[in-house]
């Protein structure tokens, strides 16, 4: 049997400089540097570019940035633009409180802070959508001034880095690595560092398959010399998440036009655009006729799919309905609309409905 090599005795902790110079080293020579919000760099930029890498990849929000930044080039571009607007481009993020939030934030900049973010953390957290980090990497990135974050990368390469188990959103853990991430954020090059700490946890200390031999840190981080760096950071408790059910309504006039139905503001898909919904069981030619004052010519059931969400499942029955005559008004003119899916709007849909949309074929229709 072969026999298991002993695990390394690791190094004492580095001293905070010797930290931060040790990962604005490896920054300058494997950090990204010519990401877009790299460029031109503002506060209205940076808070955008963190608004948006919130529980997202790099990849799937370079896209989403250039095409924001394109259509609102400024802050009060983006408060100036409609909510279905903002809502649109947004359309495929998920968590879509992140994007009424930012539209909310460009009002007020624009509104009462002549345009101007302010530049102190205490003051950035009091707009809507922005925390503790976020206003730290703006703070630092945009303005230079020493500010500390703790973002998911951070937060997974410290824990590892001082083997601290339990879920890191735990308050007590939660406090820990916040003192240890100040610790460690330096007085000069915070802007550098800031980046520096970021790319260190998405690119080399990753959630699976780290690459520890490329980490400046590894001759001292708890977890790689104990050969269990996979424990840390600790996971979320599970919980089984609840099932609810829904019927959407896909109900198409002759000419093909789709009726929607923007959503509350608060809640799912809070201020989006979806489907007509009733309760699993209910009549979905009652509805027609109750709400249209008319009866669909065809009805076809589509088979039931689960869209999940954070905290529960929904199981989705889609029904096909087409009604005999157009209709020219809706009822309640403001919360409904008929969608012309060949040549669509500006409008924020929600997931789901985007989806039943594509399968919306000539041969369904």
């Amino acid at each position: 049997m072969p026999v298991a090599q002993p695990l390394l005795k690791a190094q004492p902790f580095l001293q905070a400089p010797t930290f931060s110079e040790a990962v604005l080293h490896w920054y300058d020579q494997h950090g990204r540097k010519d990401l877009p919000w790299q460029h031109d760099i503002n506060a209205y930029r940076v808070w955008l570019s963190e608004i948006m890498l919130q529980q997202t990849q790099v990849a799937t929000v370079i896209p989403y940035f250039e095409r924001f930044t394109k259509t609102f080039p400024s802050v009060d571009a983006l408060a100036d633009a409609l909510e279905d607007e903002v809502l649109h481009l947004w359309s495929g993020l998920g968590y879509y409180a992140r994007a009424r939030n930012l539209h909310k934030t460009a009002q007020q900049v624009t509104q009462t802070m002549r345009g101007e973010f302010p530049n102190s953390v205490d003051e950035l957290i009091k707009l809507p959508g922005i925390g503790r980090s976020t206003a730290g990497a703006i703070c630092a990135i945009a303005f230079g001034q020493r500010a500390t974050i703790l973002d998911g990368n951070v937060k997974r390469v410290l824990a590892r880095y001082h083997a601290i188990e339990g879920w890191p959103e735990h308050s007590q853990i939660s406090q820990q690595l916040w003192q240890l991430a100040d610790q460690y954020t330096p007085q000069t090059r915070v802007d550098h560092y800031t980046q520096a700490i970021m790319d260190l946890g998405a690119t080399c200390c990753t959630r699976s398959k780290p690459l520890c031999a490329n980490c400046p840190l590894d001759t001292s981080c708890q977890a790689f010399q104990q050969g269990n760096i996979e424990l840390y950071p600790g996971k979320k408790p599970k919980k089984k998440l609840p099932t609810k059910t829904t019927q959407m309504l896909l109900i198409q006039q002759p000419d093909g036009s789709l009726l929607l139905e923007k959503r509350p503001p608060q809640g799912i898909w809070g201020g989006l655009w979806s489907l007509p919904e009733i309760p699993q069981g209910d009549c979905a030619e009652q509805w027609c006729e109750k709400t249209l004052n008319a009866l669909p010519s065809h009805k076809t059931s589509w088979p039931i799919y689960r869209h999940t969400f954070s905290h529960f499942h929904l199981d989705i029955h889609p029904i096909q309905l087409t009604l005999p005559q157009p209709i020219h008004q809706v009822m309640e003119a403001q919360r409904q609309l008929w969608h012309n899916i060949d040549k669509p709007g500006m409008i924020g849909l929600a997931a789901p409905v985007t989806r039943l949309i594509t399968k919306l074929t000539p041969k369904n229709t």
